[in-house]
């Protein structure tokens, strides 16, 4: 692919940071032929290298697993393959990929697998951000992956690029580093379209910048572009400037290291949302909802208030307690979200305490923890 010299060497200055995530796909990683090559992952770690040297942190999130467990049994049919057969490459390939990274640097080099539970449990997010943020206290590079080899297809994150964006969130990162095959964000494929023109800077995610990036099934997507866009969405509400670049040209990540960079640039949204705020709007979802009346949904919305039992029309799905769950008002308008949150309560408990007082929960279940279904402090507004 080649794009317009005038506009690739546009060179702009990075956001001020000291700590970040760097995403890098399979397509830096893999080898012609199967397996993985060190080829670009080299000028990879060297950026890396140089911003360890200035004082900042690094946390990597890579593929690759698949691709290296693909090399070691080739026989293996990855395409259209049974989900066992997948998590047995990712991991016969994990350790391969780690040690692709490790023989870059001299410090140590640490394997963190999360899965969409890590990041639904509150605790269990909270212990991930905790094993990250000491990782980079002892001065490791933490080398982060969805854990492949124990999610199924219904339960995984989904790609890369937002689990990156979720890791940058987690560990309060200023900037969000994705390393792509192409120069940046483009107002047109630039394999199809000699005229295609790269876009150095988007202040906001519009449905029309979405549009450059075409349909997740579009041949515009080449790279898998619009789900750079979700990823920098999700980075830019917790505040994270998402920063695209060519990791195979070295220039590009000699530039970088400088702090100069040559490719797109997504702005952050102007307001931050709080973190635990937004782990609530980010976090996966538990299959249910609690159903709310229309006072229940007004005081929520409108006075920040917390869901009790008294507002409670009923409940859908198996939830558990600590489960996030949608709060939905549904009446003779339709279905409306008015809120996602952590309920205190099973879906079999909120159903008995429906339209009930709070002081009644402990004489209905036996049990009471606490007078809120969900506090205001586990709610967010949809």
């Amino acid at each position: 692919m080649s794009a317009d010299p005038a506009v690739t060497q546009i060179v702009q200055s990075l956001p001020a940071w000291r700590r970040a995530v760097l995403k890098v796909g399979s397509s830096l990683l893999a080898a012609d032929g199967g397996g993985l090559s060190p080829r670009f992952a080299l000028g990879l770690a060297q950026f890396v290298s140089a911003s360890q040297a200035a004082g900042r942190e690094v946390v990597i999130v890579s593929s690759g697993a698949v691709a290296a467990g693909r090399a070691i049994l080739p026989k293996v049919d990855e395409a259209g393959a049974a989900i066992a057969a997948r998590q047995a490459l990712a991991a016969l390939g994990q350790a391969q990929m780690i040690g692709l990274w490790q023989r870059f640097f001299e410090r140590p080099v640490a394997q963190v697998l999360l899965t969409h539970d890590d990041l639904r449990n509150r605790r269990r997010y909270l212990n991930a951000r905790a094993t990250l943020n000491e990782l980079l206290a002892l001065g490791a590079l933490p080398v982060v992956n969805e854990n492949d080899t124990v999610s199924v297809d219904e339960l995984k994150l989904g790609d890369n690029d937002n689990l990156a964006a979720i890791v940058a969130a987690l560990i309060d990162a200023e900037v969000l580093f994705i390393a792509t095959d192409i120069d940046g964000l483009y107002d047109a494929n630039p394999r199809t379209n000699p005229l295609a023109r790269l876009v150095p800077e988007v202040v906001e995610l519009t449905p029309e910048v979405f549009a450059m990036a075409g349909g997740s099934g579009s041949a515009v997507g080449t790279g898998g572009m619009r789900t750079k866009l979700e990823a920098a969405s999700k980075a830019g509400a917790a505040g994270i400037d998402t920063v695209l670049f060519n990791g195979r040209r070295s220039e590009v990540l000699r530039g970088l290291a400088h702090d100069r960079l040559e490719g797109t640039r997504i702005r952050a949204a102007r307001s931050r949302i709080a973190a635990r705020k937004y782990w609530l709007r980010h976090a996966p979802l538990e299959p249910g909802a609690i159903l709310v009346d229309a006072g229940a949904a007004a005081a929520i919305a409108q006075k920040g208030a917390s869901l009790l039992p008294g507002g409670i029309a009923g409940a859908e799905g198996d939830f558990r307690r600590g489960d996030m769950v949608e709060v939905l008002l549904r009446d003779a308008g339709g279905e409306q979200r008015v809120a996602r949150g952590i309920s205190q309560y099973s879906a079999v408990d909120v159903r008995r305490i429906a339209r009930r007082h709070s002081r009644e929960i402990e004489a209905i279940l036996g049990y009471n923890y606490g007078g809120n279904v969900i506090h205001r402090d586990d709610l967010v507004l949809m």
